[in-house]
């Protein structure tokens, strides 16, 4: 949790900031979601590989590895003035980062009884949501006080306390050794079914956080005239959503079967996503919070879901493997997405982006529901699906 917790305040300083930086830099906002793209890219990436590697090497090495490098990228970002700097140290900062959430998995899985598995899963992810939420509560009042730069070095520091963390409790009794380690580092296999399915529930349904991570700051500062010390206020509470919506619907996963029965789910949570479309048609900042608040909420119930129930199609060896195919298919689908949502930023088109990322979760649940249809998602028995 305190890993995930890390990922979100390295990677969400950047949009926090994003108007102070944009407004010093001279960068466009089509260049800032550029910049974004070169994170969610090797995030993709190392998502799929860190998956794979970490359920045979193990988590206590693989995640020293990985919060080095990150650790390392982040603190790198005080040093840079332009484009093609913030371009590559996103890049190193997604490749270390991508060992998060199937480190995170790995650990509920491995630790946890079946039917408290999803609240597991809730807890070690909640870390993000959290970070995302205390992220502009503490580093907008660094960057007021001392410039935005020290805000990247305060967060290099924070990753190397956790190291020393991690080096010091990752071990017996806290930590053993994994049960169930492949003979050999097992790759996804992105011809099957079951794979595409995961990928329809997980990254094209939940895809609403990365637009409201990204993008929330740009559009309260152009379209509702607020400043950054108004934006260190109020963008904690979408966050917020995201990490109550992991407690609850962690809870409601294990209480009705995710795991074999989880189109019941899939389906409210697609209508409770279609609020956010009414974004654009007020003009008061409190109520764009709750609705933000309410689609991070809905997006969170969708990763619990989909992660439960993609699970029980892969061997509990794979259970990195999978994680990673889920961090990392979201990550691609905001890289090809998200830069031309901000040239519709650019181009003032608001209400055009909020109600197709509304939209979203539709054709992710119907997709999903066309590749497991006449498909029982039962637990894992050892056959290829």
């Amino acid at each position: 949790m305190v890993c995930s917790w890390l990922s979100y305040v390295d990677r969400q300083i950047l949009a926090v900031l994003s108007p102070t930086i944009l407004a010093e830099t001279g960068m466009s906002t089509e260049e800032y979601t550029e910049i974004v793209r070169a994170f969610s890219i090797a995030y993709m990436l190392s998502n799929f590989l860190w998956g794979s590697a970490l359920d045979y090497v193990g988590l206590r090495v693989g995640m020293l590895v990985a919060v080095s490098l990150w650790t390392f990228a982040s603190a790198s970002h005080a040093l840079l003035g332009g484009f093609v700097g913030f371009a590559v140290a996103r890049a190193l900062l997604g490749l270390g980062e991508g060992a998060t959430f199937p480190g995170g998995f790995r650990a509920s899985l491995d630790s946890l009884p079946a039917d408290k598995q999803a609240r597991g899963l809730a807890l070690s992810y909640s870390g993000g949501s959290l970070g995302a939420i205390v992220t502009p509560l503490i580093v907008v009042p660094i960057a007021l006080a001392y410039g935005w730069r020290s805000a990247f070095l305060f967060t290099g520091a924070l990753g190397m306390g956790w190291l020393a963390l991690w080096w010091s409790t990752a071990r017996p009794p806290y930590l053993h050794p994994p049960a169930r380690k492949p003979a050999r580092v097992v790759l996804p296999n992105f011809f099957e079914r079951r794979l595409w399915a995961l990928v329809c529930a997980y990254a094209v349904c939940a895809f609403a956080l990365g637009p409201i991570l990204y993008l929330a700051p740009l559009y309260l500062s152009r379209a509702m005239n607020a400043s950054q010390a108004v934006l260190g206020e109020v963008l904690w509470i979408p966050p917020l959503g995201w990490e109550v919506g992991y407690f609850f619907w962690g809870w409601a996963a294990d209480r009705f079967g995710a795991g074999k029965r989880p189109l019941p789910l899939y389906s409210l949570l697609t209508v409770l996503s279609l609020p956010l479309a009414a974004v654009t048609f007020t003009d008061s900042v409190t109520l764009v919070m709750l609705l933000f608040f309410w689609a991070m909420f809905v997006a969170a119930g969708f990763i619990v879901v989909s992660l439960r129930s993609g699970a029980s199609m892969y061997p509990p060896g794979q259970s990195s493997m999978v994680a990673g195919i889920a961090a990392g298919s979201w990550s691609a689908l905001v890289a090809l997405i998200l830069p031309e949502l901000g040239d519709w930023f650019d181009q003032h088109l608001y209400t055009q982006t909020f109600v197709t990322v509304s939209l979203m979760p539709v054709a992710g649940t119907f997709a999903w529901w066309l590749l497991t249809r006449g498909r029982e998602m039962a637990y894992y028995q050892g056959e290829a699906l």
